[in-house]
Protein backbone atom coordinates (compact mmCIF):
# COMPACT_ATOMS: atom_id res chain seq x y z
CA UNK A 1 0.00 0.00 0.00
CA UNK A 2 1.33 3.44 -0.92
CA UNK A 3 2.46 5.78 1.97
CA UNK A 4 -0.16 8.62 1.86
CA UNK A 5 0.03 12.13 3.62
CA UNK A 6 -2.54 14.69 3.79
CA UNK A 7 -2.45 18.89 5.33
CA UNK A 8 -4.95 20.11 7.16
CA UNK A 9 -7.50 22.14 4.68
CA UNK A 10 -10.39 24.04 5.83
CA UNK A 11 -13.84 24.99 3.88
CA UNK A 12 -16.62 27.16 6.03
CA UNK A 13 -20.14 26.40 7.11
CA UNK A 14 -22.88 28.22 6.91
CA UNK A 15 -22.99 30.15 9.83
CA UNK A 16 -19.33 30.84 9.24
CA UNK A 17 -17.35 28.40 11.48
CA UNK A 18 -14.39 26.92 9.94
CA UNK A 19 -14.13 23.60 9.91
CA UNK A 20 -10.91 21.30 9.27
CA UNK A 21 -10.37 18.16 7.06
CA UNK A 22 -8.11 16.13 5.46
CA UNK A 23 -8.37 14.42 1.97
CA UNK A 24 -6.91 11.36 0.87
CA UNK A 25 -7.34 9.49 -2.57
CA UNK A 26 -9.09 10.66 -5.99
CA UNK A 27 -13.37 9.48 -6.62
CA UNK A 28 -16.25 9.92 -5.46
CA UNK A 29 -16.50 11.43 -1.97
CA UNK A 30 -16.74 9.50 1.25
CA UNK A 31 -17.37 11.59 4.41
CA UNK A 32 -16.15 10.17 7.73
CA UNK A 33 -18.37 11.12 10.75
CA UNK A 34 -16.72 10.38 14.07
CA UNK A 35 -18.25 9.84 17.41
CA UNK A 36 -17.62 10.70 20.82
CA UNK A 37 -14.33 11.71 21.28
CA UNK A 38 -13.07 11.05 17.50
CA UNK A 39 -11.51 13.75 15.77
CA UNK A 40 -10.07 13.79 12.30
CA UNK A 41 -7.41 11.22 13.44
CA UNK A 42 -9.29 8.92 14.03
CA UNK A 43 -10.50 8.03 11.10
CA UNK A 44 -7.64 8.91 9.38
CA UNK A 45 -6.76 4.96 8.26
CA UNK A 46 -10.30 4.34 7.13
CA UNK A 47 -9.84 7.46 4.86
CA UNK A 48 -6.75 6.30 3.69
CA UNK A 49 -8.37 2.43 2.93
CA UNK A 50 -10.92 4.52 1.00
CA UNK A 51 -8.62 5.97 -1.03
CA UNK A 52 -7.28 2.61 -1.96
CA UNK A 53 -10.59 1.76 -3.18
CA UNK A 54 -11.02 4.45 -5.63
CA UNK A 55 -12.59 7.25 -3.42
CA UNK A 56 -11.97 10.51 -1.90
CA UNK A 57 -11.64 9.53 1.75
CA UNK A 58 -12.27 12.81 3.89
CA UNK A 59 -11.81 12.68 7.64
CA UNK A 60 -12.73 15.99 9.09
CA UNK A 61 -13.15 17.24 12.75
CA UNK A 62 -16.65 18.05 14.04
CA UNK A 63 -17.84 20.98 15.59
CA UNK A 64 -15.95 22.19 18.63
CA UNK A 65 -13.04 19.16 18.10
CA UNK A 66 -9.06 20.01 16.94
CA UNK A 67 -8.95 22.97 14.54
CA UNK A 68 -12.71 23.03 13.93
CA UNK A 69 -14.40 26.03 15.74
CA UNK A 70 -17.29 25.91 18.09
CA UNK A 71 -20.09 28.92 17.34
CA UNK A 72 -22.67 28.89 19.79
CA UNK A 73 -25.38 28.36 19.97
CA UNK A 74 -25.15 24.81 19.30
CA UNK A 75 -27.99 22.60 16.99
CA UNK A 76 -27.42 19.46 15.60
CA UNK A 77 -28.72 21.27 12.29
CA UNK A 78 -25.62 23.59 12.37
CA UNK A 79 -23.28 20.27 12.63
CA UNK A 80 -25.82 19.32 9.63
CA UNK A 81 -24.60 21.91 7.93
CA UNK A 82 -20.74 21.27 8.20
CA UNK A 83 -21.19 17.80 7.06
CA UNK A 84 -22.68 19.53 4.24
CA UNK A 85 -19.75 21.89 3.07
CA UNK A 86 -17.32 19.04 3.90
CA UNK A 87 -19.04 17.30 0.95
CA UNK A 88 -19.42 20.03 -1.39
CA UNK A 89 -15.52 21.13 -0.73
CA UNK A 90 -14.64 17.71 -1.78
CA UNK A 91 -16.98 16.86 -4.60
CA UNK A 92 -16.61 16.93 -7.78
CA UNK A 93 -19.44 18.56 -10.35
CA UNK A 94 -22.45 15.47 -11.12
CA UNK A 95 -20.59 12.74 -9.04
CA UNK A 96 -22.05 11.07 -5.82
CA UNK A 97 -21.35 11.45 -2.02
CA UNK A 98 -21.15 8.75 0.46
CA UNK A 99 -21.24 9.27 4.28
CA UNK A 100 -20.28 6.67 7.05
CA UNK A 101 -20.57 7.53 11.09
CA UNK A 102 -19.15 6.19 13.82
CA UNK A 103 -21.36 5.03 16.98
CA UNK A 104 -22.82 8.74 17.75
CA UNK A 105 -21.27 9.59 14.97
CA UNK A 106 -24.04 7.43 12.99
CA UNK A 107 -26.70 9.97 14.60
CA UNK A 108 -25.62 12.83 12.82
CA UNK A 109 -25.67 10.72 9.44
CA UNK A 110 -29.41 9.55 9.95
CA UNK A 111 -30.17 13.23 11.03
CA UNK A 112 -28.29 14.43 8.03
CA UNK A 113 -30.11 12.07 5.72
CA UNK A 114 -33.24 13.05 6.93
CA UNK A 115 -32.94 16.83 6.08
CA UNK A 116 -32.02 16.27 2.47
CA UNK A 117 -28.38 16.26 2.95
CA UNK A 118 -26.37 16.09 -0.95
CA UNK A 119 -25.88 12.37 -0.48
CA UNK A 120 -26.16 9.05 -2.39
CA UNK A 121 -25.84 6.71 0.48
CA UNK A 122 -25.52 6.34 3.66
CA UNK A 123 -23.93 3.66 6.62
CA UNK A 124 -22.33 3.41 9.74
CA UNK A 125 -21.57 1.03 12.78
CA UNK A 126 -23.12 0.59 15.39
CA UNK A 127 -25.46 4.01 16.13
CA UNK A 128 -26.46 3.47 19.76
CA UNK A 129 -29.48 4.79 19.62
CA UNK A 130 -31.48 3.08 23.00
CA UNK A 131 -33.85 0.21 22.02
CA UNK A 132 -35.72 -2.24 24.74
CA UNK A 133 -33.03 -4.31 24.96
CA UNK A 134 -30.64 -1.88 26.08
CA UNK A 135 -30.17 -1.10 29.80
CA UNK A 136 -32.16 2.24 30.94
CA UNK A 137 -30.55 5.47 29.82
CA UNK A 138 -28.88 7.77 33.10
CA UNK A 139 -31.69 10.20 34.36
CA UNK A 140 -31.49 13.83 33.08
CA UNK A 141 -28.21 12.84 30.95
CA UNK A 142 -28.14 16.19 28.76
CA UNK A 143 -28.53 17.68 32.13
CA UNK A 144 -25.94 16.17 33.84
CA UNK A 145 -23.31 17.02 31.31
CA UNK A 146 -24.20 20.98 30.88
CA UNK A 147 -23.83 20.87 34.93
CA UNK A 148 -20.30 19.78 34.93
CA UNK A 149 -19.70 21.96 32.09
CA UNK A 150 -20.57 24.99 34.11
CA UNK A 151 -18.33 23.98 36.55
CA UNK A 152 -15.78 23.57 33.98
CA UNK A 153 -14.92 19.86 34.96
CA UNK A 154 -14.16 18.05 31.70
CA UNK A 155 -12.66 15.76 33.74
CA UNK A 156 -15.93 14.76 35.66
CA UNK A 157 -17.51 14.89 32.25
CA UNK A 158 -15.19 11.94 31.24
CA UNK A 159 -15.57 9.62 34.10
CA UNK A 160 -19.55 10.48 34.23
CA UNK A 161 -19.54 8.79 30.87
CA UNK A 162 -17.12 6.06 31.26
CA UNK A 163 -18.88 5.10 34.19
CA UNK A 164 -22.57 5.62 33.79
CA UNK A 165 -22.84 5.50 29.81
CA UNK A 166 -20.33 3.01 28.77
CA UNK A 167 -20.05 1.05 32.08
CA UNK A 168 -16.52 1.21 32.33
CA UNK A 169 -15.56 1.02 36.15
CA UNK A 170 -13.44 3.27 38.26
CA UNK A 171 -9.99 1.29 38.22
CA UNK A 172 -10.40 1.29 34.37
CA UNK A 173 -10.75 4.98 34.18
CA UNK A 174 -8.34 5.55 36.45
CA UNK A 175 -5.69 3.44 34.69
CA UNK A 176 -6.17 5.94 31.27
CA UNK A 177 -5.14 9.27 33.65
CA UNK A 178 -1.65 10.28 32.57
CA UNK A 179 -1.86 7.88 29.01
CA UNK A 180 -1.77 9.86 25.63
CA UNK A 181 -5.20 9.48 25.16
CA UNK A 182 -6.74 10.95 28.12
CA UNK A 183 -5.63 14.87 27.45
CA UNK A 184 -6.79 14.56 23.99
CA UNK A 185 -10.38 13.21 25.13
CA UNK A 186 -10.47 15.88 28.08
CA UNK A 187 -10.10 18.68 25.25
CA UNK A 188 -13.76 17.33 23.65
CA UNK A 189 -15.38 16.30 26.58
CA UNK A 190 -17.51 19.50 25.98
CA UNK A 191 -18.42 18.13 22.69
CA UNK A 192 -20.27 15.28 23.97
CA UNK A 193 -23.45 16.59 24.73
CA UNK A 194 -23.05 17.53 20.96
CA UNK A 195 -23.12 13.57 20.59
CA UNK A 196 -25.95 13.38 22.86
CA UNK A 197 -28.16 15.82 21.07
CA UNK A 198 -27.96 13.96 17.51
CA UNK A 199 -29.19 10.77 20.06
CA UNK A 200 -32.39 12.88 20.73
CA UNK A 201 -31.14 13.99 23.86
CA UNK A 202 -31.68 11.94 27.40
CA UNK A 203 -33.93 8.48 25.94
CA UNK A 204 -32.11 8.11 22.96
CA UNK A 205 -34.32 6.03 21.66
CA UNK A 206 -34.89 5.09 17.68
CA UNK A 207 -36.22 7.39 16.17
CA UNK A 208 -38.94 6.28 13.98
CA UNK A 209 -39.60 9.19 12.35
CA UNK A 210 -36.73 10.61 11.28
CA UNK A 211 -35.63 7.80 10.05
CA UNK A 212 -38.61 7.06 7.61
CA UNK A 213 -37.31 10.70 6.37
CA UNK A 214 -33.99 8.61 5.18
CA UNK A 215 -34.80 7.89 1.51
CA UNK A 216 -31.34 6.36 0.57
CA UNK A 217 -29.94 3.34 0.67
CA UNK A 218 -28.43 2.38 4.05
CA UNK A 219 -25.31 -0.06 5.17
CA UNK A 220 -26.00 -0.69 8.96
CA UNK A 221 -22.24 -2.28 10.49
CA UNK A 222 -22.01 -4.01 13.45
CA UNK A 223 -18.74 -5.97 14.70
CA UNK A 224 -18.32 -9.60 15.73
CA UNK A 225 -16.13 -8.26 18.59
CA UNK A 226 -18.79 -6.31 20.17
CA UNK A 227 -19.66 -8.78 22.85
CA UNK A 228 -23.07 -6.88 24.50
CA UNK A 229 -25.72 -7.72 22.52
CA UNK A 230 -27.78 -4.96 22.36
CA UNK A 231 -25.02 -2.89 21.27
CA UNK A 232 -24.37 -5.65 18.39
CA UNK A 233 -27.67 -5.81 17.53
CA UNK A 234 -27.94 -2.20 17.07
CA UNK A 235 -27.25 -2.23 13.37
CA UNK A 236 -29.79 -4.95 13.12
CA UNK A 237 -32.53 -2.54 15.00
CA UNK A 238 -31.64 0.29 12.63
CA UNK A 239 -31.63 -1.69 9.44
CA UNK A 240 -35.16 -2.97 9.94
CA UNK A 241 -36.46 0.91 10.85
CA UNK A 242 -35.11 2.12 7.66
CA UNK A 243 -37.02 2.43 4.01
CA UNK A 244 -34.05 1.32 2.16
CA UNK A 245 -31.41 -0.92 4.60
CA UNK A 246 -29.42 -3.61 5.04
CA UNK A 247 -27.32 -4.64 8.34
CA UNK A 248 -23.85 -6.74 8.00
CA UNK A 249 -21.39 -8.30 10.44
CA UNK A 250 -17.79 -7.90 10.09
CA UNK A 251 -14.49 -9.46 11.50
CA UNK A 252 -13.61 -6.99 14.56
CA UNK A 253 -13.02 -5.39 18.03
CA UNK A 254 -15.27 -4.29 20.10
CA UNK A 255 -17.35 -1.26 18.15
CA UNK A 256 -14.64 -1.25 16.16
CA UNK A 257 -13.85 -3.19 12.70
CA UNK A 258 -10.51 -2.12 11.42
CA UNK A 259 -10.18 -0.29 8.00
CA UNK A 260 -8.49 -2.77 5.78
CA UNK A 261 -11.76 -4.75 6.75
CA UNK A 262 -14.29 -2.28 6.58
CA UNK A 263 -13.03 -0.03 3.64
CA UNK A 264 -13.72 -3.41 1.44
CA UNK A 265 -17.19 -3.31 2.75
CA UNK A 266 -18.12 -0.25 2.15
CA UNK A 267 -16.61 0.33 -1.21
CA UNK A 268 -18.81 -2.80 -2.27
CA UNK A 269 -21.97 -1.11 -1.03
CA UNK A 270 -21.35 2.65 -2.46
CA UNK A 271 -20.36 0.79 -5.44
CA UNK A 272 -23.72 -1.43 -5.75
Amino acid sequence: MTTQTSTVEQTTSTDGTTIAYERYGSGPVVALVGGAFCDRGALRDLAKSLSEEGFTGVTYDRRGRGHTGDTQPYAVQREIEDLTAVIEANRESGSPAYVFGVSSGGALVIEALAAGAPVDKGSAIEVPYRSQSWPPAPDDYIGTLERFEAAGDREGILRYFNHEVVGMPDEMVDGMVGTPMWEPMLAMTYTLKYDGLCLGGDEQGLPTETLAKVSVPFLAVCSSGTAMPWLHDSAQVLADALPQARAVELPGAFHEVPAPVLAPALAEFYRS
